[in-house]
């Protein structure tokens, strides 16, 4: 449902100006689903509107920050077939894009924000923070930073640095309430109490977060913000920073915020890093269609219509409207997930299925010997396979049957299948089908004829065949599969089981 408080998307975009979005991740660890939603709704929006998609890099955090990472995040977003128009690898006119490679650009902002008063020195130290906050809170006032240093006089400043104390750069904020409009969200205001001045150059010199993200955008014109709900609270902060760095010629205008809806894992609680079911690697690895994952990570705050879930990422691009988004969290059902990637899997023509299904067919995923292999059965049994598995790594266990030498041994499936009886009915079905032309059509009508000499349905007959054959009791169509499998090894796997029944 849209959010009825949403406001126009922009006077820039009425106007037929193309947005310029951004996606800006740290490269700290594996890419995680709620990023890969963010990046989605930002490159659907600007394909949408015709605009750019800048791909920045935040890597300021040396400590946590990784080259690793940065090769994953590329990785990712190449896999998901997102493209971006500036950015790693592109280029762009605003390069460069990792914000490592930028830091004399900070240094210079923060010298001129310094220059204009719109910043300034704090020689607070951790424990004097930490007792005027604990003095705050007992008092019941807000526990932000109380602008001790805010106002100094030379002589102040003198004698803090005199005792050796270092300095962190803070913003100064304005005493007034800041009002904006959201674009999921609406109208929002946030009174001065609650946005105390905030800290944007560490005392060793480094920039933070604070500083460096608005000044790129700035720098680089992004016209819309769209990012997590998370990234809410310091969104006054940035407003206020706009407003001086337009001041100062360093920006051209504020952009227009539009903050998405959390994603929420078990126990109603975010979707973190920590989750497993967060990881973007978990998906590529069990065989997840980028197409089936886009769908669904879209319907967690965005629908294309009330009662349609399946649709491909053109569509949605065709449909996105950053209006639409709703802003309540959005919950993630893994199993809604399989459903829809299981129907983009329908959706393959057999020929792309079959190539996709490559690296599950061979070590290490496959537990057959390589040489084992045969293409052409596999290509034989392709088409039945699809409509069956989830994700491209079922695969693996819905075909080892027909290149292991020995079917998977499942206890289980065996029990459940060898009944009293199913050794003679083992010995008819292998007479009918010795003798039976080898199609499907065939094969069918000799086991439909072994359990009608014993008195059994076809579907009570064929479940000793098909757990000496393939080991289980689910799987593929059967008289396909053994039309694949061949006569031989047919033969010779009920012979097995009958040795076994009889052992």
């Amino acid at each position: 449902m849209a959010n009825t408080n949403s406001p126009k998307l922009s006077t820039s975009l009425e106007q037929g100006v193309p947005p310029r979005v951004r996606f800006c991740p740290s490269p700290t660890g594996n890419p995680h689903v709620g990023l890969v939603r963010t990046a989605l709704f930002n490159w659907a929006f600007a394909r949408h509107h015709g605009g750019t998609l800048v791909f920045r890099i935040e890597d300021t955090d040396a400590a946590r920050d990784s080259e690793e990472s940065y090769d994953q995040l590329l990785d990712s977003m190449r896999w998901l077939g997102f493209d971006w128009d500036e950015g790693p690898e592109v280029g762009g006119p605003h390069a460069p894009y990792r914000q490592s490679q930028r830091m004399d650009i900070y240094k210079d902002v923060a010298e001129k924000l310094l220059a204009g008063g719109y910043a300034y020195h704090c020689y607070c130290t951790t424990e004097e923070l930490d007792t005027r906050r604990e003095a705050a809170r007992a008092a019941g006032k807000p526990s932000g930073y109380d602008g001790h240093c805010r106002d100094l006089t030379a002589e102040q400043t003198a004698a803090y640095e005199a005792e050796g104390r270092t300095s962190i750069v803070r913003f100064r904020m304005p005493d007034e309430a800041l009002t904006f409009t959201d674009l999921v969200r609406g109208e929002l205001t946030f009174q001065p109490d609650n946005v105390p001045d905030y800290g944007i150059v560490r005392a060793n010199g480094a920039p933070l977060y604070t500083l460096v993200n608005p000044v790129d955008d700035a720098l680089m014109e992004i016209t819309h913000v769209l990012r997590g709900e998370d990234l809410l609270s310091s969104t006054p902060r940035q407003i206020a920073l706009y407003k001086a760095l337009i001041e100062l010629g360093i920006a051209k205008a504020t952009p227009v915020f539009g903050h998405l809806p959390y994603v929420m894992g078990e126990g109603n609680k975010k979707l973190s890093k920590r989750d497993p079911q967060a990881s973007l690697n978990l998906y590529r690895e069990r065989g997840f269609l980028p197409q089936g994952l886009l769908n669904y990570l879209s319907l967690l705050g965005w629908s294309i219509a009330e009662d349609r879930d399946i649709f491909s990422i053109e569509e949605m691009v065709a449909a996105f409207d950053i209006k639409d988004v709703n802003a309540n969290p959005a919950r993630f059902d893994l199993k809604k997930c399989e459903h829809i990637n299981a129907e983009h899997i329908r959706m393959l023509d057999v020929k792309t299925f079959t190539e996709s299904c490559g690296p599950w067919l061979k070590a290490p995923f496959a537990p057959w010997a390589p040489e084992a292999f045969d293409a052409a059965r596999f290509e034989a049994i392709a088409p039945y396979a699809q409509t069956r598995v989830t994700v491209l790594s079922d695969i693996t266990a819905n075909v080892d049957f027909l290149f292991l030498d020995e079917p998977v041994e499942d206890e289980a499936s065996w029990a459940k299948a060898m009944k009293e009886g199913s050794d003679a009915l083992l010995v008819t079905a292998r007479a009918k089908l010795a003798d039976a032309e080898w199609n499907a059509e065939a094969l069918k009508n000799a086991i439909l004829a072994a359990g009608e000499e014993h008195g059994l349905k076809l579907g009570k007959a064929q479940a000793p065949v098909r757990v000496a054959v393939t080991g289980r009791t689910i799987g593929l169509p059967l008289f396909e599969s053994l039309e694949i499998l061949g006569r031989e090894k047919t033969l010779a796997r009920i012979d097995a089981a009958l040795a076994k029944l009889a052992a």
